[in-house]
């Protein structure tokens, strides 16, 4: 599989104009990394994924894992971005054509912003066939009323990807049928029924939870067929989750190179403390894991790209690494010690937001659900 040595090397040298100084100011004023992400999008970074005839490199998959992968290495934080990534699979595979060219030329030059993902709710979480939030033909318009909560990034984003039940459950009705999946253009729909309040969380991460209160979203703005969204969205799921264990090889990979570089230097009783075994082991485990977990990702990305069905593969890349890259977290925490805890080293700033990925997208516990039941034939847990 292509590894896309350009490309990382390209990334690390705009990522170098970013450096912890930059992110340390941010994360004080939980601020948006602005001028990261229109540097990244000026760059064509960000629209890898569409096609060149809008606009885009029309690259595949694992280009766009390189490019997350490569800015969580040099410390940055892809989650400010990330969602244009996977939120792009929505459009490309299930939107018309006049959808496409209406806005992926736009969204490819930096014009519009689609990192908006309005799919969780207070009350259903990941249970998401149990949504509450409706979209109401009515003539012309769908007429939306509800709650998302952890929309990131939606005060910094045009657009929104939104799913909401456009037929009401009945008897016998699968759960998960009568979703649909709207384009909601945010830059009318704020203070038109559409309100957005910032949640500070533990990193720096722009989320919010929207309100809908009557918002008229054009029927035009329905990607594929009415009914059908859950099924759009689930698509998209397999890229969402490689991507961002992507991303926690990349956080895995600057854990483990501050840690081993500090080990060098640090010295301690007249030696450095990276010889002592007691401070080696912990970070070559950490080493070891980072590599079964890149493993993995690279056996979805090519499942994925040959037009397979990665759902197995795709999961458990996700979880293990996030738990390679929450075990390097550790490991830095515990070789820098007290210095671990202070913010000018950045290592307590990457140990909040990597934390963040044992739980989101989904759950370590959701995974081994899916495996249990769905790879190894296990009774239904919930």
């Amino acid at each position: 599989m292509e590894t896309y040595p350009e490309i990382r090397e390209a990334v690390a040298r705009l990522c170098a104009a970013f450096p912890g100084e930059y992110w340390r100011r941010l994360d004080r004023d939980m601020a948006y990394p602005k001028a990261f992400v229109d540097t990244l999008t000026e760059a064509g970074w960000l629209s890898v994924l569409i096609p060149e005839e809008y606009g885009g490199s029309g690259l595949p998959l694992s280009a766009a894992a390189a490019v997350l992968e490569e800015m969580q290495r040099a410390g940055c934080n892809g989650g400010a971005c990330h969602a244009q990534m996977y939120t792009m699979g929505t459009l490309l595979r299930h939107g018309s054509t006049e959808q496409k060219q209406q806005y992926l030329p736009r969204i490819a030059s930096g014009e519009l912003r689609l990192q908006a993902f309005g799919v969780t709710e207070p009350t259903s979480g990941t249970d998401t066939g149990a949504l509450r939030t409706t979209a109401r033909r009515d003539g012309e318009f769908y007429v939306v009323n509800g709650q998302k909560i952890w929309t990131s990034r939606a005060q910094h984003s045009d657009l929104m990807l939104l799913l909401a039940r456009t037929t009401p459950l009945t008897a016998g009705m699968k759960k998960t049928d009568g979703l649909s999946v709207l384009l909601v253009d945010m830059r009318d729909a704020v203070g038109n029924g559409l309100t957005i309040r910032p949640i500070r969380t533990m990193m720096n991460h722009a989320t919010t939870e929207v309100f809908f209160d009557g918002l008229r979203v054009p029927a035009g703005n329905i990607i594929g067929e009415e009914g059908r969204g859950f099924r759009y969205i689930l698509s998209g799921m397999n890229a969402e989750r490689i991507l961002i264990a992507a991303e926690c090889v990349g956080d895995a990979k600057w854990f483990i190179d501050k840690a081993v570089a500090y080990a060098k230097d640090r010295n301690v009783f007249g030696r450095p403390i990276g010889q002592n075994q007691g401070v080696q082991f912990p970070i070559a485990r950490a080493y070891a894991n980072m590599r079964a977990a890149e493993l993995m990702v690279r056996e979805a990305l090519a499942l994925y790209e040959a037009g397979a069905n990665p759902g197995a593969e795709a999961n458990m890349a996700k979880m293990l690494a996030a738990d390679a890259s929450f075990e390097a977290a550790n490991v830095a925490i515990q070789t820098f010690g007290g210095f671990g805890f202070a913010e000018e080293y950045d290592v307590e700033r990457k140990f909040r937001e990597t934390r963040l990925y044992q739980v989101a997208p989904i759950s370590t516990n959701l995974i081994l659900s899916y495996l249990a039941e769905h790879v190894l034939g296990l009774p239904r847990s919930y």
